[in-house]
């Protein structure tokens, strides 16, 4: 897989919130002119793949707490040189909760968000940032979630609690999505 499948990605995602449209037009911009965009060792930034986690009924947000930047993510990671930035997306969502990959259910194949965040520096990493591509997928909230070692807890948040877990405006964002695609009437 190539760069252009993640450029086709970009170019089919439409937003309402202009925060996110500059951050689509950013991306493209990088994808298009860094060979080496899936690699974490290339900076000043580079591209990332996580998943917008919810149960069926899109009332709850699986969230993680981060062991290295101590606060509540959903799960992703560094692409490690791989273009097809779903099945990163998807590898890094079986491997941060402890769910078998077939209990993860994408729900379609385009994009659900895109962010570019800044990584503060860390070890050897100079401060970067991550053009994080997210995908929604669904996990039935009844399974046990074993975590793994990158979180200090995993957990389902209630969609309207989110926010106390995580108040950034990427994670309001993709809230606001999910309550939208629950209907005009959901709190």
């Amino acid at each position: 897989m190539h760069r252009q499948t993640l450029l086709n990605l970009l170019a089919a995602h439409q937003t309402r919130f202009m925060e996110e449209a500059a951050y689509i037009r950013k991306a493209v911009e990088f994808v298009a002119a860094q060979p080496d965009c899936f690699y974490r060792e290339l900076w000043p930034a580079h591209v990332t793949g996580s998943a917008w986690v919810v149960n069926p009924e899109r009332t709850r947000v699986l969230m993680l707490h981060h062991r290295k930047h101590d606060q509540w993510f959903q799960p992703g990671g560094h692409a490690d040189g791989d273009a097809d930035i779903l099945r990163v997306a998807l590898r890094e969502t079986a491997e941060e909760t402890g769910i078998e990959p077939e209990q993860i259910r994408l729900v379609n194949k385009s994009i659900f968000d895109v962010d570019i965040h800044t990584i503060p520096a860390m070890g050897h990493d100079p401060r970067h940032e991550h053009i994080d591509i997210r995908f929604l997928v669904e996990i039935d909230d009844r399974l046990p979630i074993p975590g793994n070692d990158e979180s200090h807890e995993v957990l389902w948040a209630d969609l309207m609690e989110v926010s106390r877990y995580n108040n950034n405006r990427s994670t309001y964002r993709m809230v606001e999505k999910t309550r939208r695609m629950r209907g005009p009437h959901s709190r």
